[in-house]
C-alpha cells in the first residue's frame, strides 16, 4: 500500500459512483436519525415494552397506504381528540364533548372507545348519542356519574361492547335490520335497509348535565377501531412499528460506529506496536492475537449476553473485543514497512521516543487504510447485533431491528402473513449496510493500489 494524500482520496471519491451512491444513502439515514431524535420524545421510545402506553392502538393492523394499493378501503384506526362545548339553560348546566368522524371505507370499524377525565362535584347525568349521516340520532346510553360531595377527578371509558349499549339499540330495531348485524358498531355505522357500510359524517356527543355547575373535562378522545394504521402499521403488542424502525436508525449507526471505529483504532495500534517494537514483543502480542482470532466470536458472544448481561453498551463491548484482532494483523505488516524507511530511521537516530515515532511518523500513513477498514466494519457490527437480537440475547429496552424481528419471530409474524412487521426492518438493515459497503469498496480501491489497477 503507497501513502496517499487526503486531497487525493477525496478526489478519487468523488469520482466513484459506487463510493457517492453510499454517501448518499447514509446521509438519509443520518438525516432520519436527526429528525427522529428532535421530534419523537426519548420517552416513547423508553416506553417501548410498557403496554400502557400503546394501549389506544390497534393490534396488528396493516399501514395506512395499504388502502392506495387495494379496490376496497380497510377502515383506519383513528384516535379522535373531543371538541368541548359548554352552555346553561333554565338552571342546567350542559358539557358536550364532541368527537367528528369522517368514514367513507368499505367495510364496518371492529368497535369505539370513549375515554374522558373530567373533574367534578355533586351529581350528574351523562348522555351519549351519535348523528348520522343520514339525520338519524342514535341514543347510545344514559348514566350517572358516581355521586360526589367534594370535586373529585374521574376517568371513565365507555366500550361499544357494553352491553348497556346494546340495549338501546335495540329500540331502533324495526328501524333496522339488525338481525344481520353482528355488533353495535356494525349497526351504527350501517344502512337503514341493508347490511353494508353507510359512508359520510358521523357526530358523536358525550352530553353532560349538571344543575348546579358544569363538569370540567381535562381529557377526551375517542378511540374508532379499524385495521389499518399508521405509517407502518403495529404489532402484536399494539405498539406502532414506524416509531420503533424510525428510533432503530439512529441506533443501528451508533452500533455500528461505535464498534467500527473503536475495534480499528484499538486493532490499528495494536498492530503498528507490535511491527515497530519487533522481535519478542511482537512474536509475543501476535500470539496473543492469534488466540482472540481463533476464539468463536458469536458462541462467546451469547455467552457472555446470557451469563453478564444484555445491555446493548455491554454488546458493542464485547463486538469490539472479537473486531480489532484482524486489522491489527495487517497493520502489523504495514508497520513492518513503514518503519524501515529512512524517515523513521532518522526520528530514531534523532532520539525520538517510540510512541512518537508511532503516532506521528507510522499512524497517519495508515489512516486512509483505516477509514477504509472503519466503512467495512460497520454492516458486521448492525447485523451481528441484529443477529443477536434475534436470538433473544439483545437489550429488550431498545426498539433494535434486530428486536422487532426477534418480536416478529416470537408471535408468529411470518406463518399470519404480518409482511409489515418483518419485512421493513430487514430491508433497513440491509440499505444500511449497504451504504457503508459501497463507502468502503469506493476507500479500498483508491488506498489499494492492487485494487485500482
Amino acid at each position: 500500500m503507497s501513502s496517499v494524500s487526503t486531497n487525493e482520496i477525496k478526489r478519487e471519491f468523488l469520482k466513484s459512483k459506487l463510493g457517492l451512491t453510499g454517501i448518499f444513502i447514509l446521509s438519509g439515514l443520518i438525516l432520519v436519525s436527526i429528525i427522529t431524535i428532535s421530534v419523537i420524545p426519548a420517552s416513547t421510545f423508553q416506553e417501548w415494552n410498557n403496554p400502557e402506553k400503546w394501549i389506544s392502538y390497534p393490534k396488528t393492523s396493516v399501514p395506512s397506504w395499504v388502502n392506495f394499493l387495494t379496490s376496497e378501503k380497510i377502515p383506519e384506526h383513528k384516535i379522535i381528540p373531543g371538541k368541548i362545548f359548554e352552555s346553561q339553560k333554565d338552571g342546567i348546566f350542559l358539557t358536550s364533548q364532541q368527537f367528528g368522524v369522517y368514514f367513507d371505507y368499505d367495510d364496518f370499524p371492529s368497535d369505539f372507545i370513549f375515554e374522558t377525565k373530567i373533574k367534578y362535584s355533586d351529581s350528574h347525568l351523562v348522555q351519549i348519542k351519535v348523528i348520522r349521516p343520514d339525520g338519524i340520532t342514535l341514543e347510545l346510553l344514559s348514566t350517572s356519574l358516581p355521586y360526589s360531595e367534594i370535586d373529585t377527578t374521574h376517568s371513565q371509558r365507555y366500550f361499544s361492547t357494553d352491553s348497556m349499549i346494546k340495549k338501546s339499540l335495540n329500540v331502533y330495531k324495526n328501524d333496522f335490520q339488525f338481525e344481520l348485524l353482528t355488533s353495535s358498531t356494525d349497526a351504527i355505522f350501517s344502512h337503514l335497509d341493508e347490511n353494508k357500510v353507510q359512508k359520510g359524517n358521523y357526530i358523536f356527543m358525550i352530553n353532560t348535565y349538571g344543575i348546579d355547575e358544569s363538569v370540567d373535562v381535562i381529557e377526551s378522545k375517542m378511540i374508532l377501531g379499524g385495521k389499518a394504521f399508521g405509517l407502518m402499521g403495529t404489532d402484536e403488542l399494539r405498539r406502532d412499528l414506524a416509531i420503533g424502525l424510525l428510533w432503530g436508525t439512529p441506533l443501528a449507526l451508533f452500533i455500528g460506529i461505535s464498534v467500527s471505529v473503536g475495534s480499528v483504532v484499538v486493532g490499528l495500534i495494536y498492530g503498528v506496536y507490535s511491527g515497530y517494537k519487533g522481535k519478542k514483543t511482537d512474536e509475543a502480542m501476535m500470539r496473543f492475537n492469534d488466540i482472540i482470532y481463533a476464539l468463536p466470536a458469536l458462541p462467546f458472544l451469547i455467552i457472555l449476553a446470557v451469563t453478564i448481561s444484555n445491555s446493548i453498551f455491554l454488546m458493542i463491548g464485547f463486538l469490539m473485543i472479537f473486531s480489532w484482532v484482524g486489522i491489527a494483523k495487517v497493520s502489523r505488516s504495514m508497520s513492518l514497512q513503514i518503519k524501515t524507511r529512512q524517515y523513521v530511521e532518522a526520528a530514531k537516530i534523532m532520539g525520538q521516543k517510540d510512541s512518537k515515532i508511532i503516532f506521528r511518523h507510522i499512524l497517519p500513513q495508515l489512516l486512509p487504510y483505516a477509514f477504509a477498514s472503519i466503512a467495512i466494519s460497520v454492516p458486521a457490527a448492525i447485523t451481528t447485533e441484529a443477529g443477536l437480537s434475534f436470538l433473544g440475547l439483545g437489550d429488550p429496552s431498545f426498539p433494535t431491528w434486530g428486536q422487532i424481528l426477534h418480536d416478529a419471530n416470537t408471535y408468529g409474524a411470518a406463518a399470519q402473513g404480518f409482511w409489515w412487521w418483518i419485512v421493513p426492518p430487514g430491508i433497513l438493515i440491509a440499505i444500511t449496510g449497504l451504504a457503508f459497503v459501497f463507502i468502503g469498496n469506493a476507500l479500498d480501491v483508491i488506498v489499494n493500489p492492487k485494487l485500482k489497477r
